[in-house]
Parts: C-alpha cells; sequence; structure tokens
C-alpha cells in the first residue's frame, strides 16, 4: 500500500509537470505575462504622476497622513481589480482544455493506456495549473502593490491575505474549469466557464447597489449567485482586507470597494467549493468513455 502511495505521487507530480511545460508552450500564457507586464508599467506611471499632482509636488499644499492612505488604497483596489479579471482570463484560457482538447485529439490514450488512473491525471492537471494561477497571481499583485509601497511609502494591510484570496479566486475558477473539461468540449466549456463567471460579476454588482438602495431582494440575489459562482465575492473580501489603522470608510474608494463585506465563512465555503468541484471532475472523467 505504500508503494503504492508513492507511485500515485510520483505519477501525479510528472503530470503536473507535464501540464506546466504544456501551459508554458501556450502562446495565451507569454500574452499573459506581456500584457501583465505593459499593465503594471502603465499603473506604475500612472500612480507616480498621479500621486505627485495629488500632493502639489511642492510646499503648496500638505495631505494629511489618512488623505494619502485613502488615495494609495483607491489606486490599489483599482489595479487590483484589473489583476482580479486578468488572473480569471489566462486560468480560463490556459486550463480550458486541459483535459478535453487531449480527448478531442485521442492524445489522451498515450496516457491513459499506461499504467496511470485517471484521477492521478486529472489531480496532476490541476496542480500544474493551480501552480500557474499562484505565479501569474502573486507576479501581478506584487507588481501592483510594490510601486505604490516605493512612491508613497504606503503598503495595505493584511497583503498576504489579499494575495491569499485572490489565489483562491483563480483556483476556484481552475476547478470549474477542469470540471467542465473533464465533460464538456473545449468550446463548450469555455462558453460554461465565462457565463457562471459573468453571473457572479453581474450578481455582485446587484448586491451592491441593493446594499446602496437598501433593497434586500437585490441583496438575496447578490448572494445566491456568490454561492453559484464564489469569484466576485471573494474579489469583496480581498477588497476588504485592505482597510487600515481602523479605516471602515470603504465608500470612499470608488466604484471598486464592496459595500457589502463577505466573511471568512464565505472564505472556507469558497475552499469548500474548489474541492468539490476537482471530485466532480475526477468523478466525471472516470465516467467519461474515451
Amino acid at each position: 500500500m505504500h508503494r503504492r502511495g508513492e507511485g500515485s505521487v510520483r505519477r501525479v507530480g510528472t503530470i503536473s509537470l507535464l501540464a506546466w511545460r504544456e501551459a508554458r508552450r501556450r502562446k495565451i500564457l507569454w500574452l499573459g505575462l506581456i500584457l501583465g507586464t505593459v499593465f503594471v508599467g502603465v499603473f506604475t506611471l500612472g500612480f507616480y504622476y498621479t500621486y505627485i499632482d495629488y500632493i502639489g509636488g511642492s510646499a503648496q499644499v500638505r495631505r494629511s497622513s489618512l488623505q494619502i492612505e485613502l488615495f494609495s488604497i483607491s489606486f490599489i483596489t483599482a489595479g487590483l481589480y484589473v489583476v482580479n479579471f486578468m488572473v480569471v482570463m489566462v486560468t480560463v484560457l490556459t486550463a480550458v482544455g486541459a483535459i478535453s482538447t487531449e480527448v478531442e485529439t485521442a492524445a489522451i490514450h498515450a496516457v491513459a493506456a499506461k499504467p496511470i488512473l485517471r484521477w492521478e491525471i486529472v489531480l496532476g492537471k490541476w496542480l500544474g495549473h493551480a501552480a500557474i494561477v499562484a505565479l501569474y497571481t502573486s507576479l501581478l499583485v506584487f507588481g501592483v502593490v510594490t510601486p505604490v509601497l516605493l512612491i508613497s511609502g504606503y503598503l495595505p494591510a493584511h497583503v498576504v491575505g489579499i494575495l491569499a484570496v485572490m489565489v483562491l479566486e483563480g483556483l476556484v475558477v481552475l476547478s470549474l474549469t477542469i470540471a467542465g473539461s473533464a465533460q464538456l468540449s473545449t468550446l463548450a466549456n469555455g462558453v460554461m466557464v465565462f457565463m457562471l463567471y459573468s453571473i457572479a460579476f453581474v450578481g455582485g454588482w446587484v448586491e451592491q447597489i441593493g446594499a446602496m438602495s437598501n433593497s434586500q431582494t437585490a441583496q438575496d440575489l447578490g448572494t445566491a449567485s456568490s454561492l453559484l459562482m464564489p469569484s466576485e465575492g471573494l474579489w469583496k473580501y480581498a477588497s476588504s482586507l485592505m482597510q487600515h489603522h481602523g479605516l471602515r470608510a470603504l465608500s470612499q474608494l470608488g466604484p471598486f470597494a464592496p459595500a457589502i463585506q463577505p466573511t471568512p465563512a464565505f472564505v472556507a465555503y469558497a475552499i469548500v467549493y474548489t474541492i468539490a468541484l476537482l471530485i466532480v471532475a475526477i468523478v466525471l472523467f472516470e465516467r467519461r468513455d474515451l
């Protein structure tokens, strides 16, 4: 039994490495990295010149530490909002055909014919893509936070927690994409994932508007969409972690800040959701006729 366990670990590790290499060969990942670099450069220049103008560039304008903090948080929140979209797009486009493409081209037979269990294939591919999601998210998050820190001296509270929640959001999307790839065609899977993400996105704004207008029905609809697809709720939780020094005036940060802040229990739900979808992916692939 111990040897079997070691064999499974080795096989899962090998498939993870192959999934990592396959994703690296795809142009979409490199395009995502290039565009991410361009975004960080534009963000850095934009923040630098706006910050200089904001503080007056001389002794003529004296800004309080709270004003500088609010200004910096606003920029970071807007920047991470864009990062949020980029991570989701890269995650879906790199993993959408992780299994379905190999099934459609019959390449899966080269792997499945060997003494490799199907659950090892699914888990290995998930782990390989999860490593890409974590690395890509980390690069972009620190690409936004670091320039603000160097220019204004401001560092968000719980920056590690913010990063962890945003990585979790990417993993939620990844599990959904892998589950779809285990059963659907590549095109159908991409449509399905983007539709569910869009529902969650619109639901999040419905909940936001409902909170500001005191509409309980709108808030309930937003909550339901978050349970169906936790991506938008996780973004709200990540942005709520940017509060610092007792700051609670998130409404001052513009349209990117949440009017309703999810609780840690929602993060726990998202973790269970991610694991459950991974199990669903394994079950679906086990039952799929190759």
